[in-house]
């Protein structure tokens, strides 16, 4: 319960799919079009396998127990693209029945790139040992929570603290500081102390356990939080903690399922729920009034998630009838989205815009699979592949994992994915992206 560290599996271990059509290679590296990687149906007997000539890495990783929601943590790496890679992440648990939960705070290193994994497999050392700092490995240290995590969401401002806010299902939210599992992480010691830390602000206001949670990236410390009863709380920093609102949004009539402060407008907000509808809110309107803009029927059933693009005014939502929208801002308020893609056979579970590239997006959804999609590919037409029809804009499809809850890009490694589902989390980084 208290830490752990592990040797992660790599990619060729995996129950991964990421199938590419070999006939064709020569054909895409000469005409520069990016590539389309699709899964074949299995036969009676068959089992998803990683092509790794699709992947630059791609490596798999369990907690102690499943971690539905995760968040990636800034560092002080800075900016990078090289190898090997290192990461830190937090999750939080929805342990079995009888089971403890926890925040788990994750330090993932030395991950190397397939092709240089390869070189070290095929040369001859003289004692076939792996160099102890070339090893690949996965380090915990946990602090104990009351009850599952629904959702988990790292604030993007730190200082001397590290803030996490957790939605519990038992209807509360906390915030940590979790420094000091940060700090552990760096030590060989296992601290017990480490998992003995108590929320340094809880909130139970709420009337319902919710989802909908996330930290404003242009005013430190602000935060929002959304319920399963509609109603939606503004949280404002004060010197040692929050006030959080009393007066609440509650315009939508159903679930808040998710909620995406803009990233460049320090006041405003959007929201998507249960009730098939998407609004977009100012803070400094009475609460009744800051509902700006409402799409009543964004999806055909509820709208789970929603992204809001760094550098262009879009904002990408997905819903429970497998489709995902893009929206433009200067448009939406006429409830026609931009563009419409259909290729997931079951709900949206997570989406989101790549840090840098304004054009690409990250989607995952209960069909088990991950798509990575380009706007920047005009045609209109569908591409065949396999005698099946898909959207050229479709990039990529990755496999292999059971329930895949969320998935987020690295906000300072280019092109790293991370996803969680209910059996493993995985990293990895496509030759397409």
């Amino acid at each position: 319960m208290m830490g752990e560290e592990q040797v992660i599996e790599e990619g060729e271990d995996m129950n991964e799919a990421g199938e590419k059509e070999e006939d064709a290679d020569k054909e895409e590296e000469t005409s520069g079009v990016p590539k389309t990687y699709l899964p074949k149906d299995l036969k009676a007997g068959e089992e998803l396998v990683p092509d790794m000539s699709a992947y630059e890495m791609l490596y798999h990783f369990r907690a102690r127990a499943s971690c539905l929601s995760f968040d990636v943590l800034k560092d002080r790496l800075g900016a990078r693209s090289g190898y090997p890679v290192t990461a830190y992440m937090v999750s939080g648990t929805q342990a079995d029945k009888g089971k403890k939960n926890s925040v788990v705070v994750m330090k993932i290193s030395n991950l190397e790139k397939e092709v240089d994994r390869e070189d070290e497999k095929d040369s001859d050392d003289d004692d076939e040992e792996e160099d102890e700092d070339k090893k690949q490995v996965f380090k915990t240290r946990e602090l104990y929570h009351a009850g599952g995590v629904n959702r988990i969401r790292a604030c993007p401002q730190s200082d001397a603290r590290t803030f996490v806010a957790t939605w519990s299902d038992k209807g509360k939210v906390h915030v940590y500081d979790i420094a000091p599992q940060l700090a552990a992480l760096e030590t060989e010691e296992d601290n017990k102390d480490v998992a003995k830390v108590k929320p340094f602000y809880t909130f139970g206001g709420h009337v319902e356990e919710g989802y909908g949670m996330d930290w404003s990236p242009t005013r430190a410390g602000y935060m929002l939080t959304g319920d399963c009863t509609r109603h939606i709380h503004l949280w404002t920093p004060r010197e040692s903690d929050w006030t959080v609102s009393q007066t609440t949004y509650s315009q939508h009539t159903d679930s808040v399922e998710d909620l995406q402060w803009s990233p460049n407008e320090e006041h405003v907000f959007a929201s998507c729920s249960v009730d098939k509808s998407i609004r977009i809110w100012d803070d400094r309107a009475p609460v009744h009034k800051a509902c700006m803009i409402a799409v009543p029927d964004a999806h055909e059933s509820d709208v789970n998630v929603i992204h809001w693009n760094r550098n262009e005014p879009f904002i990408a939502s997905g819903g429970d009838d497998g489709v995902v929208k893009i929206w433009d801002l200067r448009q939406i308020q006429s409830g026609q989205h931009a563009a419409l893609f259909k290729h997931h056979t079951g709900p949206i579970t997570s989406i989101e815009w790549h840090p840098t590239d304004s054009s690409v997006f990250a989607a995952s959804g209960e069909d088990n699979q991950i798509s990575l999609w380009d706007l920047g590919v005009e045609s209109s037409e569908p591409v065949i592949i396999e005698d099946q029809e898909v959207p050229p804009q479709l990039l990529f499809i990755h496999q292999g994992q059971e329930e895949i809850k969320e998935v987020h890009w690295h906000p300072h490694v280019d092109g790293v994915l991370m996803s969680t589902a209910c059996d493993a989390f995985n990293i990895f980084r496509t030759i397409s992206v």
